[in-house]
């Protein structure tokens, strides 16, 4: 079988209205729509490579399809993405040292108008351990008040008040929490 390259990945999705799809991505990814028609809009990203459209179709959107996410080179990229995220105020989310994906991150999340999620994040390292709260369908945090989780010992930081899951739920559902973690 030959090796085949692909330059960029597309992706499209409906939504429920152009405009504020127009006004929040063109924060998030700073820069302007390269195409934008009636009840469509196309941006092309050259980093990472992505070609990404938007179809005003509000029967098919989509609730919990999952999540979309770009990785960044270095934590001082995340960073810088992240502060600029915080100044145009969209920024619904900030895990510092979380373990996702069974690896350690730092990440924030930005949501869509329409609840499509955008985790921008710098890779760590692997690690044997997955928190909880990835596995769960409602996305609760495990631990987490207001300002910092009981995981801080893990270094995460989460800027959103979840309710408490108690270990017994976790465990119902086959979720985990890594021993001394302070999970839970």
């Amino acid at each position: 079988m030959k090796n085949t390259t692909y330059p960029r990945m597309h992706v499209s999705l409906y939504v429920k209205d152009i405009a504020s799809t127009v006004n929040f991505y063109t924060a998030f990814f700073g820069q302007p729509a390269s195409k934008v028609k009636a009840g469509y809009a196309k941006y092309e990203l050259e980093e990472p490579g992505l070609i990404i459209s938007f179809v005003q179709n509000e029967e098919r959107v989509q609730p919990n399809f999952g999540h979309l996410g770009i990785q960044v080179a270095t934590k001082e990229l995340m960073e810088e993405r992240l502060n600029v995220a915080r100044n145009l105020g969209i920024v619904s989310l900030e895990e510092i040292g979380t373990a996702c994906c069974y690896a350690v991150q730092d990440k924030f999340w930005a949501t869509d108008p329409d609840g499509h999620q955008w985790e921008v994040y710098y890779f760590h390292e692997d690690v044997e351990f997955n928190d909880p709260k990835y596995a769960l369908e409602e996305n609760s945090v495990c631990c987490s008040p207001n300002t910092v989780s009981a995981t801080a010992e893990a270094g995460v930081t989460a800027r959103e008040s979840k309710p408490r899951i108690r270990l017994s739920e976790l465990n119902k559902q086959g979720a985990s929490c890594e021993p001394g973690s302070g999970c839970c």
